[in-house]
C-alpha cells in the first residue's frame, strides 16, 4: 500500500512543475567543479526549456570528479 501511496504522490506531483519543465534527465551529471573543486551532481535532473538547449554541454558526465 506504502508503495501505491508514493507512487500515485509521485504522479500527482509531476504537474505542480508546471509547463516550464521540458525533460527530465536521469543518469549521473557533474557541473563544471570551481578553484575549491566544488560541483554539484546528481543523477535526476530537471531541466526548464529555456536550459534544455545549452544543458548537456554545461551539465554532463565528463564534467564529474573521481572520488
Amino acid at each position: 500500500m506504502k508503495i501505491l501511496t508514493i507512487l500515485t504522490l509521485l504522479i500527482l506531483l509531476t504537474n505542480c512543475a508546471g509547463s516550464n519543465m521540458s525533460k527530465v534527465k536521469i543518469g549521473k551529471r557533474c557541473t563544471v567543479a570551481d578553484n575549491n573543486q566544488l560541483q554539484e551532481s546528481s543523477y535526476v535532473w530537471l531541466v526548464s526549456q529555456d536550459a534544455l538547449k545549452d544543458f548537456d554541454k554545461r551539465i554532463n558526465k565528463l564534467n564529474c570528479l573521481d572520488g
